[in-house]
Parts: structure tokens; sequence; C-alpha cells
């Protein structure tokens, strides 16, 4: 068992999400940063879906109520056991009674706990995953709370460590498929042109971004498209021509131009991008 002793701005349970409900109306949600929660979950000897903790910024603090294997990833929040500090990236140890505590991440936005065993929460359609944008899953997590650790697999790790590059901290290039709506835009290619940063209103169901040089996103024409499905880093433009990069929470429809979708393999460094981190896009 682990008792969250305290929570910085969000911290949620999240696996790797629930698939196969658009039918219904649910998304997948699941980790934003999707590589950070695969690479902490194969440093305890998890299978890599297996339910573990996302922390925005950091400011972590959990209490082992038993012995622990716990590995932290994502952003590189300051990280120590009982005060003693410790890698990022690292195999831990923790005895019952001690602390993990995770300071405020310098870059990046989102860091990643995974505990031996995974945090066995009651899934709800199959995941463990909350979804900020429909309510499904369980609760944001709050002080007080008492996270229930499932059996340890019978594999063991075999590293101590794993070297990883620290998100990126300064201008961050993204790839990206042009389409399928590039043509609802006079000049589709401003997309490339130039910089963005990434506003201040940005979360889990999508990064906003705001021009930061080069010419203007403008749509052609004043008409609306019916409603389609949004995938998984799609670029929508609003009327307001400020894109919205979709992220792990984003809706299954929407009614606005996508110009082009973030390659998968980059969706998860939209994830970890800071509000005001300058970003191109480079059409691939």
């Amino acid at each position: 068992m682990i008792r969250v002793e305290r929570v910085g701005p969000l911290a949620t349970i999240q696996d790797l999400g629930r698939p196969g409900w658009f039918d219904s109306g649910v998304g997948i949600a699941g980790a934003a940063d999707r590589s950070s929660l695969r690479l902490a979950n194969r440093l305890v000897g998890n299978p890599e879906g297996a339910a573990g903790i996302e922390a925005l910024l950091g400011g972590l603090e959990l209490l082992a109520q038993r012995h622990l294997t716990v590995a932290v990833t994502g952003a590189p929040a300051p990280a120590s056991v009982d005060g003693r500090p410790v890698g990022a990236a690292s195999v831990l140890e923790i005895e019952e009674g001690q602390r993990l505590r995770l300071g405020l991440a310098t870059t990046g936005l989102r860091s990643y706990v995974a505990v031996r065993g995974g945090i066995d929460v009651a899934p709800v359609l199959g995941s463990r995953s909350r979804d900020t944008l429909s309510g499904i899953g369980p609760e944001p997590l709050r002080a007080g709370d008492v996270l229930p650790v499932g059996p340890p697999p019978r594999t063991h790790p075999i590293v101590d460590v794993a070297p990883v590059a620290a998100p990126a901290g300064d201008l961050l290039t993204v790839r990206v498929v042009p389409g399928p709506r590039a043509d609802w835009f006079a000049d589709a290619g401003a997309l490339y042109r130039g910089e963005w940063t990434v506003s201040s209103d940005t979360d889990r169901i999508g990064a906003r971004l705001d021009r930061r040089s080069g010419p203007t996103l403008d749509r052609r024409g004043a008409g609306e498209l019916p409603t389609e499905g949004m995938a998984l880093g799609s670029i929508q433009v609003p009327p307001s021509g400020q894109p919205v990069v979709f992220l792990a929470d984003h809706p299954i429809t929407g009614g606005y131009p996508v110009v082009a979708v973030v390659v998968d393999a980059d969706v998860d460094l939209v994830a970890q991008a800071r509000p005001g981190q300058p970003m191109r896009f480079r059409p691939c």
C-alpha cells in the first residue's frame, strides 16, 4: 500500500488507456507521455501498461506502507527518499515508513512513478486511467489517499538506472503529417514557417499554441465542417487561428479543421512541453 502525503498541481493514476470504446463516445486517455510510463514500468519489472502515477510538475510525496520497488521517469523532478537524493530513471528500493518526495521539475511537464506490481485500483472499462475530459476513472489524487499495489510479477528488474535524455528545454521540433484538412487554409504551409509557443492554456486534453514568429494560419472562408473523428496528435485550428495539439484526453470528435497530425512518436514530446516553450513543426 502507498499513502499519498502531498500532491502538486495535479496527480492522476494512468496506464496506457482504454482503446475500443470510441463507438460509446469514450476516448483512450492514458498517460500523456507514454514512453516515460513504459520506461518506468520496465525498470521495476512490470508489464509496460501497468498503472502508475502521472504528476504534473512534480510536487508529490508518497509514504510506503510496505517494501516497494519504485522508479521515477519523465520530467526530471528532483527525487529523494527520506531526504536522500536519488537519481532519475533509477530503480529505488523503499522500505516501510520511508517517504519518496518529488520536487518541482525544472524542465518538462509530467513525471511518472511506477511501483512494482502496479497501482491496483479498480479498472473502469478495462483501464485504470483517469480521463479528465469525461471524468471516467479514478479521481485525481489527494493527500490522505491510500493506493493498493498489485502482486509483483515473476520477472525482476535487470538494470539499476536507465540513461535517458532530459526533455528539451529549448526549441522543440515536432514532426507532422500534413492534412487532412489543409485545403481549408489560405496557406497551410504557414504552420511550418516561423515558430509557435505553448500557451498557458494547456492540459491533458491539448496544448494550445501562440504564434511566436512567422505568418498567421488563416482559414479559407467562413464555413464549418461537419463533426468528424479526431486522432491523437491532431492539430485542430479554431476560428481564433490558435492551433491546439490534441493529447491523451482529447475529444474523439470535433468540428474545426485539422491542418496536420503530429506523428505518434512525437506526441510524447508535446506532452512534456511547458507553457512558454518554443516549438516548430516539420512536415514528413
